[in-house]
């Protein structure tokens, strides 16, 4: 079976053990979406590889992606997928009007025209809009804090998250096809130095939570895809959503994306592709 890593970065943890795994009996390629080209409409039934994993958010491969998709290549996560869950305004706006318990969430614009506004209820939570690498997440108690956050972030548009109290830990979620692992970490509205994680079995999270987890991935249909819940008061709350995220020091995880791309190759697994209105 051919199998197709999408990515600038196949020495990532989870996709070179998932790698080590395949390669004995199976053909493993790397495209980076940077450089790669798109094959023509007359080679593309021989071009094609059996499955691909989309473990890139970029345009170009987004793109790339999509063409795959509209000649028959199963891809997972699908483009449409990926690119919901970097804009986390879409985000909210999807998973409210499903009923899952998410975070209320509010475009911004960028922090200057919020702390000219004015009105802010404190403390409050601002995320970049466009979800990313190292991008913009923290907690803002008071108007100097916004001025000065402002002055960091001048251009980037953002959203605000209501402030929901919590014990400071976050339940990270991680699905591979079938499969749920879990762990939790320090907020990251926490200080760098005092982040860590602490591994959790799954099987030991409420059912409810699961539930949740999984109807997440029905909703933005995914196929690898990561949850951040906190614990509050009533039940899990979501506050972000992934698609294909990191996974890393998850024991059997590597096995669960090697079992999962060899099912959607075969094609006993059908990736999930999503709906769009409009």
């Amino acid at each position: 079976m051919r199998i197709c890593l999408l990515t600038p970065a196949p020495d990532h943890p989870l996709l070179a053990a998932t790698t080590a795994l395949l390669a004995p009996r199976h053909q493993v390629e790397t495209l980076d979406p940077r450089h790669a080209v798109l094959p023509s409409p007359a080679r593309v039934p021989q071009a094609l590889a059996d499955v691909y994993l989309l473990k890139s958010r970029t345009p170009c491969a987004l793109a790339f992606a999509r063409y795959l998709e509209q000649h028959g290549a199963p891809v997972l996560n699908s483009a449409d997928a990926t690119e919901l869950c970097q804009d986390r305004t879409a985000m909210a706006e999807a998973a409210l009007a499903a009923g899952l318990p998410f975070a209320a969430t509010t475009a911004a614009t960028t922090l200057p025209r919020l702390a000219e506004r004015g009105g802010v209820t404190y403390p409050l939570v601002v995320k970049s809009r466009h979800s990313r690498r190292h991008d913009l997440v923290a907690r803002v108690d008071d108007a100097e804090q916004l001025r000065a956050l402002a002055a960091q972030w001048p251009d980037e548009p953002v959203v605000t998250q209501t402030y929901t109290p919590n014990n400071g830990w976050d339940h990270k979620l991680w699905v591979i096809g079938d499969e749920v692992f879990a762990a939790v970490r320090r907020s990251e509205l926490a200080p760098p130095s005092a982040r860590r994680a602490e591994p959790v079995a799954a099987g030991e999270l409420p059912p409810a939570w699961l539930d949740v987890v999984r109807r997440a991935g029905e909703v933005f249909a995914l196929d690898v895809y990561g949850v951040d819940l906190l614990d509050v008061p009533g039940g899990p709350l979501i506050v972000d959503v992934n698609a294909f995220p990191g996974i890393r020091g998850q024991r059997g995880a590597p096995e669960a994306l090697a079992s999962l791309a060899l099912r959607a190759g075969s094609g006993s697994y059908r990736a999930r592709g999503l709906v769009l209105n409009g």
